[in-house]
């Protein structure tokens, strides 16, 4: 009797145990495609990347497949002179000049690791300005209306701009794209100048056709790029026939601006027209004072992962080198951790989207309790996304509670392999884990793991020599598929000579 007391104590303990373990959370994939993925990147300006952008450390430690985070965009400032001017801004105080060579050392890095180099002007040459000075014109002496570009030299704006890209190809570098001004709609005391949503349209509609498409073949022009991903710069843009022709990227920042909110009504018009949309600064951290923490560095998961979710074709952090950005300063200060030009955990966070999203189409995902295939509602405190990429299905869950939990993943076709990709801290172990992953029958609803604390890369390897439940072939035919520099797909590889986007990397048809 004894014993059968125990037996049923144990049974009893072990029924309690199984019914307290936490159900498998549920997501679904669909094969419902969203856009296509150019890369991420970050800025080479001035400030951490003294002397003036010149130091390319941060670059060769971030750009290319060669390095261990794979970032493949670089933006640049366009500073406010002509060819062979090596003019300091007299409000400023910077030791080194202040001219178009600051960030070609870092360019030519990333061009020749297949990298795409954008320029962004803080401000015009000041001789083109109300003020008469680079500077923003946020001064006691100026009014809101000094600061802007005279409308007298709206003509000679394209004009400079084809001299810095006459400038750069000189010295080795061809720039990809050419945005129009850097927060147009921020009055600043340093390099600014100010458009208000009908001044870039005049700017654009009557005189960006100067820009020199046939002199620099594939050149792209980016819209402003608002402080806030502001859609009343864009409506503009996009409800002019002649603007929508001439701009191909729709760009901006998110400072107080959340990426579902701002940039998905803007990417749900601008996508569909071939146009690309692009994140192209923001700076995350609760408290510069110190390294981002690990719950920090999972909240920049997040935004990486809200911006693809409302339609980013591309993400550009702000500094290539800070103490809360990927490179270290060697400020101890913030942080024994901040050793000068060692990656820090927030590059390897970067490096799950940059590594393996790239060149991605985007998948519509669903919470499986969720049901509509649409909805793609955001859990406080755990994230989705999917992807495809040639013969690879891509899942990205990010998990800021302190709780393991498995996560349950219904796929809209067969996979054969898989491997777990976990980060799980600030410390450099923690920060790189590989783990294969088991497929078992079914081979289209698989189960993981996802600890606490975690961001989360599963990749997948299709099935093709099975019957899958979605033709496989014909998606990854799209998925691999070429784009032309303007944005638009084509069938097949192309035998017409240029320059073509594929796999988020620029690929010259000679």
């Amino acid at each position: 009797m004894k014993k059968f007391f125990i037996s049923v104590i144990l049974i009893a303990a072990a029924t309690v145990v199984e019914a307290a373990k936490p159900k498998p959370i549920g997501i679904t994939v669909y094969n419902t495609k969203k856009q296509t993925i150019t890369g991420f990147g970050a800025a080479c300006c001035d400030g951490a990347m003294c002397p003036f952008g010149t130091d390319t450390n941060p670059a060769k430690l971030l750009y290319g497949d060669e390095s261990k985070i794979g970032l493949n965009i670089m933006r640049m400032e366009i500073s406010p002179n002509f060819e062979g001017d090596i003019r300091v801004p007299e409000w400023g105080n910077w030791d080194s000049p202040y001219d178009w060579n600051g960030s070609l050392p870092s360019a030519k890095i990333v061009k020749k690791r297949g990298g795409i180099v954008f320029g962004t002007p803080w401000s015009p040459p000041g001789e083109y300005k109300t003020n008469g000075t680079a500077q923003g014109g946020n001064a006691e002496d100026q009014g809101y209306q000094e600061g802007k570009l005279r409308p007298d030299c709206y003509a000679k704006f394209f004009p400079w701009l084809n001299l810095f890209l006459e400038w750069m190809h000189n010295h080795g570098v061809d720039v990809d794209a050419v945005s129009i001004q850097n927060e147009p709609d921020w009055w600043v005391s340093y390099s600014g100048c100010l458009y208000e949503p009908e001044d870039q349209v005049m700017l654009v509609k009557n005189f960006a056709y100067m820009l020199d498409r046939t002199k620099f073949p594939g050149v792209r022009l980016i819209s402003a790029e608002p402080l806030g991903y502001r859609k009343d710069y864009f409506d503009a843009l996009l409800n002019d026939a002649t603007c929508r022709k001439q701009v191909d990227i729709f760009a901006g920042h998110i400072y107080g601006h959340m990426p579902l909110q701002y940039i998905k009504p803007v990417a749900s018009e601008a996508l569909p027209l071939g146009k690309e949309i692009w994140m192209t600064e923001h700076s995350v951290t609760d408290n510069i004072d110190h390294l981002p923490t690990w719950y920090e560095n999972l909240i920049f998961a997040e935004e990486l992962n809200e911006c693809m979710l409302a339609g980013c074709t591309g993400y550009i952090y702000w500094y290539m080198r800070a103490h809360w950005a990927f490179v270290g300063t060697g400020e101890t200060k913030y942080g024994t951790a901040n050793k000068k030009n060692v990656l820090l955990p927030r590059a390897y966070v970067m490096s799950h989207f940059a590594k393996h999203v790239t060149g991605s189409t985007r998948l519509v995902t669903s919470h499986e309790s969720d049901g509509g295939r649409e909805k793609e509602e955001i859990a406080a405190d755990r994230e989705y996304s999917a992807y495809i990429k040639g013969d690879s299905v891509i899942v990205m869950a990010i998990n800021t509670t302190d709780n393991d939990r498995e996560l349950r993943i219904k796929l809209p076709f067969n996979v054969k392999s898989g491997m777990h990709l976990l980060s799980t801290g600030n410390e450099s172990a923690n920060l790189c884990q590989e783990e294969d992953i088991a497929i078992d029958e079914p081979l289209n609803d698989i189960t993981v793991d996802m600890p606490g604390s975690s961001l989360n890369t599963y990749i997948f390897m299709l099935d093709n020599g099975s019957t899958a439940i979605t033709d496989v072939k014909t998606v990854k035919e799209e998925t691999t598929s070429w784009l032309t520099l303007d944005g638009r797909r084509l069938n097949k590889k192309p035998t017409q000579k240029g320059i073509y986007i594929h796999n988020g990397k620029k690929v010259v048809i000679k």
